[in-house]
């Protein structure tokens, strides 16, 4: 296709996942012509889901079969896999990578992106966050403070819906709330009993979660705790945030959006005289032919690795190591999170109390190391948070059979059990890395992203004190039989891959600037995980890539504006 009015936009954007969806509605809603580019297929919000449909109906009762796990040996072991989500997750054989060294990399190709199984866990960044590369000297400095980007969260958070408790907490900052998803009995016991018990400030608060408590209208309603979206399904109901709930349909609304799935990109067009990025190459991923589309300016939100991989792949003459990588950082200092270190236990009481639906959240334990010279650590730098929740399950697994068996299964268990897990920081490191192979192409013809990434000394050094750490707070909290537990998870299984094309205040050690402008294109634009400089102790940045993306291109149109782009 050649570079005529039909394939001309005013604005790209590359991928319809959380950010995607974000940089459609705001290009949009500021009336430019907008092309929003996704390699799967079109998912439409209701139409597309079957979360009403009960696993009895299932083939498998929900469950996976040794197929799914032959074809999806990667997305198999995803925690919110399973019959009926697997749609949402890309096939494995079908979509290979190289993993130099082990990482689980989980993906949904299809209009939502992941935005239709994430875990919906919400947390502010705070000054904790954006200065701790100056503060210990690991990576660079944020080229943005917590003032930069609060009116900015201030601005996303009512639109996407976030409920939970005010903390006035500094290094956690409140979001703008809906009322939160209360503790059950359990938890509001555990955290009340630990109130004042640790020097260090230890507390228990409710989980910050982008699921509705109020009803936010356009076909939006609030929670009903059925617990599907904690399967990995969809929402009818729209009570939870998802491009396809919420910013899609929003862009669609301004008539500025034309929305093409099953277009992979993955080329950058540069023009050297203009020092401009001129429009994309796409493949059709049903028909294999090529087109290419052209815009004043690009947004790249097609994810950490996806991101990186279409600019690693636009060589040229000005640009021969991949577009916008004069500072050799592209790709590189790729950070996920480790997780899954914990404790649990067994609280005795309540056994009069059960619990009724699936509250979609649980309680969260703020960082409380290396916040202060009081609670600083000589044997590593940052921190980490904790998930967790208490709960009372049915007896089951006892002996019998027949109708009293059957009995046996409706009684509740004889005591509540409470577990929490920590979610750690990676340092950017360098040498942590995706590259593409120089020979192996997908059957795209798209080069085969290869991963290497690792753990190092200063995650290893969290991994005791996040064990015993659990465990004290549990004891405090009254438990009893509480045992420490490692689930050993490796990088990409947290789901929070970031920093391959991270910013910077320094053209030589970064890609892109404070407003996620490539310093060396300037109408590129990328606000999805690879603009992260560190990887932060909360759980959930979805929330940050959202607010850098409206503040990203609140910028972008005002620069256009003015001729500048």
């Amino acid at each position: 296709m050649g570079n005529n009015d039909k394939n001309r936009y005013d604005a790209i954007v590359v991928g319809t996942g959380i950010s995607g969806g974000w940089a459609a509605k705001e290009l949009c809603e500021k009336g430019l012509k907008t092309l929003v580019l996704e390699r799967g297929r079109n998912v439409e919000h209701i139409k597309g889901y079957d979360d009403m449909k009960p696993n009895w109906e299932l083939p498998h009762r929900g469950r996976i079969t040794n197929e799914d796990r032959k074809n999806s040996p990667i997305q198999s072991g995803v925690y919110n896999y399973n019959e009926r989500s697997k749609k949402y997750f890309v096939n494995d054989l079908d979509n290979p990578y190289i993993q130099v060294k082990p990482f689980e990399w989980a993906r949904g190709y299809q209009v939502g992106g992941r935005s239709l199984i994430w875990g919906r866990q919400s947390y502010r960044r705070s000054d904790l966050d954006f200065e701790a590369n100056a503060r210990d000297g690991f990576g660079v400095d944020w080229p943005i403070r917590y003032k930069d980007i609060a009116p900015w969260y201030d601005y996303i958070e009512p639109f996407v819906g976030i409920s939970g408790s005010y903390e006035g907490l500094p290094h956690l900052p409140d979001s703008k709330f809906q009322p939160p998803m209360e503790m059950n009995c359990v938890e509001r016991e555990v955290a009340q009993r630990i109130k004042g018990k640790f020097a260090d400030g230890r507390m228990i608060i409710n989980g910050r979660t982008a699921n509705h408590t109020l009803d936010m209208g356009e076909g939006r309603g609030r929670c009903q705790y059925k617990g599907s979206c904690g399967a990995g399904h969809a929402c009818s109901f729209g009570a939870y945030f998802s491009s396809n709930s919420a910013t899609l349909p929003a862009a669609a609304r301004t008539g500025n959006m034309t929305l093409r799935p099953f277009s992979m990109v993955q080329e950058v067009y540069y023009d050297k005289e203009k020092k401009r990025a001129t429009g994309v190459r796409v493949v059709d991923t049903e028909t294999m032919k090529q087109y290419d589309f052209f815009a004043k300016i690009i947004f790249l939100n097609a994810s950490t690795l996806n991101t990186a991989a279409i600019l690693l792949n636009s060589k040229s003459e000005v640009f021969p190591n991949g577009l916008g990588n004069s500072s050799g950082h592209l790709g590189h200092n790729l950070m996920d999170m480790p997780y899954g270190m914990g404790a649990q236990g067994t609280y005795e009481g309540f056994e009069d109390k059960l619990t009724f639906g699936s509250r979609p959240t649980g309680i969260f334990v703020p960082r409380f190391r290396n916040i202060n010279k009081s609670t600083q650590r000589k044997d590593y730098v940052r921190g980490f948070t904790y998930q967790g929740g208490a709960g009372r399950g049915r007896a089951g697994g006892g002996p019998g059979f027949g109708a009293e068996f059957k009995d046996s299964l409706k009684k509740p268990a004889d005591h509540w059990t409470m577990s929490i897990a920590a979610w750690a920081e990676h340092l950017p490191y360098y040498e942590n890395k995706m590259y593409l192979h120089e020979e192996k192409k997908d059957k795209y013809g798209m080069p085969v992203i290869c991963v290497d990434c690792e753990f190092k000394e200063n995650e290893a050094a969290m991994v005791d004190d996040m064990m015993n750490s659990a465990a004290e707070i549990l004891e405090a909290g009254g438990l009893k039989n509480v045992k420490t537990f490692n689930r050993n998870k490796i990088p990409g299984a947290c789901i929070h891959e970031t920093g391959t094309a991270r910013m910077g205040n320094d053209p030589k050690t970064s890609v892109l600037n404070r407003w996620n402008q490539m310093h060396d294109v300037p109408n590129i634009f990328i606000t999805d995980g690879s603009a992260m400089c560190s990887s932060g102790t909360t759980p959930g940045p979805s929330i940050t890539y959202m607010a850098l993306t409206a503040r990203s291109i609140d910028y972008a149109v005002k620069e256009l504006n003015k001729r500048n782009l």
